[in-house]
């Protein structure tokens, strides 16, 4: 940890059951006009139709994109743009898991500043302030809600690329657990393993010093006296209440904790940074077009074993948080708990393939900086390799 800390936060974050009858007051504060970004299963909820019930009550004008899709290619960009073509929208809202969000995100920058979007690919490359942004969650996993950044795909990129920029922390977020409570079993095993990752990882994130007189820092800039209690906060909400939320999405309470660590692990992470369980997760999903959290589940075992020398204090420490004495031999249990695979092989990688997996990894240097031990391509092969065979030191108490 350094002396220096920030935060960038919505300028509105409202947390609890029945949170989403303030999104006709949110909207309304800033404009008339609504392009709403959502997905074909989501549209389909009583909550998104009570959503739009309330816009029209306010008389906001709406327009909806209900076609996002898992991951965002540029042709769904450019249709939901089409949407919004001659409707100069005042507000964009996005309702709905990561993808939806991220969709909102990229629309209201785009709104704004034409693009092309690879022009804002990486960090701080965002010109100017974007169309604002409400941002309701319906999973508890991604913390898109509170973040910088949106993640799209490139048809010219083996990888999924980021915007990272502070322009895109949406202006309100609107947090109702009682929408994620539709949420299917699969998609909240693998929203909420990415989200306690997101919760541990920024925690082991090594802060950075900090050059105050610098007209922009980096977007993800390690652990610092702020994070570190969003982390650990974050991290026995979401493990006390995983596997509950999994086995039975009718459990209020369950679901309520979930939101709430994934919150908390956005607010994290959104500072911090992640480290390598997503960086080979880009490379594993790509590779395998498997679930963004299923991946960094499945790896988090192995990097964090690979990490723990250089990380002790801050695996007991998130031991502590869980109630356990063995952070990593938990994770694990977790894992085979809500019916993630353990092995790289079984989702049909070739142990041939991993040195060119490693190769992919190893471009993502935005979120290998996170890592407490370095993590190089022989380093990340290493832990490829464990994966791919189910070799993992377990039972070593933190």
């Amino acid at each position: 940890m350094t002396d220096g800390a920030l935060l960038r936060l919505p300028r509105r974050v409202l947390f609890g059951s029945g949170a989403l009858a303030s999104l006709a007051i949110e909207a309304k504060a800033l404009g008339d006009r609504a392009l709403v970004c959502t997905d074909v299963n989501v549209a389909r909820t009583d909550g998104f139709t009570r959503a739009l019930a309330q816009l029209a009550g306010a008389k906001i004008e709406v327009r909806v994109f209900d076609a996002t899709p898992a991951d965002i290619p540029p042709e769904a960009i450019a249709a939901c743009l089409d949407v919004a073509d001659g409707f100069s929208p005042e507000v964009v809202i996005g309702i709905g898991g990561g993808s939806s969000l991220d969709m909102a995100k990229v629309a209201a920058l785009l709104l704004r500043h034409p693009g092309p979007l690879e022009a804002y690919y990486g960090e701080n490359l965002v010109p100017g302030p974007i169309t604002p942004v409400v941002a309701v969650p319906t999973t508890a996993g991604t913390g898109s809600e509170v973040t910088p950044v949106a993640v799209v795909s490139d048809p010219g990129r083996r990888l999924k690329v980021g915007v990272s920029d502070p322009r895109l922390v949406p202006n309100v977020a609107i947090c109702d657990p009682e929408l994620t409570v539709t949420c299917p079993r699969g998609v909240t095993a693998h929203a909420g393993i990415d989200a306690l990752m997101h919760a541990v990882e920024s925690y082991l994130a090594p802060g950075r010093p900090t050059d105050w007189s610098a007209p922009s820092q980096d977007v993800f800039r390690g652990r610092s006296a702020l994070t570190m209690s969003f982390s650990l906060s974050a991290i026995g909400e979401i493990s006390g209440a995983l596997e509950r939320a999994v086995a039975n999405g009718a459990d209020h309470e369950a679901r309520e904790r979930m939101l709430l660590g994934s919150l908390r692990a956005g607010i994290a992470f959104g500072h911090a940074g992640t480290g390598g369980a997503h960086a080979l997760q880009y490379a594993v999903g790509a590779a395998t077009g498997t679930p963004h959290g299923l991946g960094v589940g499945l790896l988090a075992p192995y990097v964090l074993a690979y990490v723990r020398p250089a990380a002790e204090r801050e695996l007991a420490d998130v031991a502590d948080a869980m109630g356990v004495r063995d952070a990593i031999a938990e994770i694990a249990r977790l894992l085979d708990a809500i019916g993630i695979p353990r092995t790289l092989c079984e989702l049909g990688i070739a142990r041939a393939d991993l040195p060119r997996l490693a190769d992919d990894a190893a471009t993502v240097e935005r979120l290998l900086r996170g890592s407490p031990r370095v993590l190089d391509r022989d380093a990340l092969l290493q832990i490829l390799e464990s994966a791919w065979a189910g070799e993992l030191e377990l039972g070593r108490a933190a």
